[in-house]
């Protein structure tokens, strides 16, 4: 019962945030992500109040498996942007500049922070350095999506960034299981290519085997069902077991097969929407069901949000090179690869602000990294602490981006105007109807 309680407290707390914010016209992820600050365990939650907030961070990694539907639907939207004939028209231009901005973010990390550590080397260790620059490449694929979704983007910069967005992970994986084998080999002083060369492969490929899989069936069971309402709940039958799946892992010798569940899950919308002709439609009904659940997916990633690590200056100054670094390396590689790639002015410009929110996948990566031991824990902080920021101010870039390069367009007076009407029509009190 009093989960219950505490996630209507938290979807409550995200609806009635988004009106505080809308006077500031900030979008609604922003609005959700502080909501769920307050409810969390260093406001509400700290009364111990059952059912009023969320006492622990324990209690809310409970309801992580809201935290692992909603990304898998997230991944399942994204598929839908990678249509043959969208790609016709951007797919080289969004594989260059996913793989060419991811790495550069990560080589301008790994050089600021290996300097540093040559400055505080008790405080920065030469593998946790090297481990954040690989975790720079990730970027948070829901919180774009969301911010695209509520002002209902479209242009040329939105046609290339979540192609560009969902291409992160794969380059995340790649980069992150490299630089980690790297950084273990430094520790223990033995170096293990299986983890470092065969694992992101293995782990890549097997992903997209398994979404594309699920995808080709889905699509032939989609033609037993004539009902729109039955297809939708096929929909959501799929994606639930498709995230299921991809926590499945395998230990074959030294190699341990694991799924990313948003490549999988990415590629399952990805063969679903080139497949079925009645996709999209079908997509836009499965966007409408899920947002409410999105809405608690990011009240409760708020709730996540680890303040005290603003408690340690290391952790603060470490932070804050990465963030500079990391945001400096995203603007910086997507710059020259979109122009490289003779992109649109507007995309030369923006795309590298649209990528820097940070969330999921690099705190993924930090389950991973805990095997550095000490090291591992100053990387999980230091993760913290740049989630922390760029959730909070990542979404505001973004719209502003968006906004600038022309793909989110302005409310036309005249629709203000009706709005404006209609709701001083509704204020007005009733007149009374009695008889005389």
């Amino acid at each position: 019962m009093s989960t219950l309680l505490s996630l209507s407290l938290a979807l409550f707390a995200g609806l009635m945030m988004t009106r505080v914010i809308k006077r500031f016209k900030l979008p609604d992820v922003t609005a959700y992500l502080i909501a769920g600050v307050l409810v969390g365990p260093y406001f509400l939650g700290r009364l111990q109040i059952p059912g009023l907030g969320f006492g622990s961070f324990e209690h809310v990694e409970r309801l992580g498996l809201i935290s692992d539907a909603a990304l898998g639907f997230i991944a399942f939207a994204i598929g839908n942007e990678f249509r043959m004939s969208q790609l016709r028209q951007t797919g080289k231009q969004a594989t260059i500049v996913g793989i060419v901005q991811g790495i550069v973010a990560m080589a301008f990390v790994d050089i600021a922070l290996i300097g540093l550590h040559y400055i505080i080397p008790d405080k920065l260790s030469l593998p946790a350095a090297i481990t954040l620059g690989s975790i720079a490449t990730a970027t948070a694929p829901a919180a774009t999506l969301m911010v695209v979704r509520q002002f209902k983007a479209k242009g040329k910069l939105t046609d290339i960034l979540l192609p560009v967005v969902a291409l992160d992970d794969a380059v995340g994986l790649a980069t992150f299981s490299a630089s980690f084998g790297i950084a273990m080999a430094m520790i223990s002083g033995k170096v293990d290519l299986a983890s470092v060369i065969l694992t992101p492969i293995i782990e890549i490929v097997a992903s997209l085997a398994l979404g594309a899989l699920m995808g080709w069936v889905l699509t032939l069971l989609e033609r037993m069902f004539h009902s729109n309402s039955n297809r939708l709940s096929l929909i959501i039958c799929f994606v639930l077991l498709t995230v299921a799946l991809s926590k499945l892992e395998f230990q074959i010798g030294s190699v341990t097969l694991g799924f990313s569940s948003l490549l999988v899950c990415m590629m399952l919308g990805t063969i679903f929407c080139n497949l079925c002709p009645l996709s999209s439609d079908l997509m836009d009904r499965a966007d409408r069901w899920t947002s409410p659940l999105y809405a608690l997916f990011f009240v409760l990633s708020g709730a996540e949000l680890e303040l005290g690590v603003f408690s340690d200056l290391a952790i603060v100054g470490i932070g804050a090179v990465y963030i500079l670094s990391r945001s400096l390396g995203k603007i910086v590689g997507a710059w020259g690869s979109t122009k490289a790639t003779h992109c649109p002015p507007q995309v030369q410009k923006y795309l590298g602000i649209t990528l820097l929110p940070q969330a999921g996948v690099a705190l993924g990566m930090c389950v991973t990294a805990a095997e550095l031991g000490a090291d591992g824990q100053l990387v999980r902080n230091i993760v913290l602490f740049s989630v922390l920021i760029y959730e909070l101010v990542g979404p505001m870039l973004t719209k502003w981006a968006l906004t600038k390069a022309g793909d989110i367009q302005p409310i036309p007076p005249e629709v203000q105007n009706r709005r404006a009407a209609q709701l001083e029509q509704l204020q007005k009190p009733a007149k009374p109807t009695g008889i005389k």
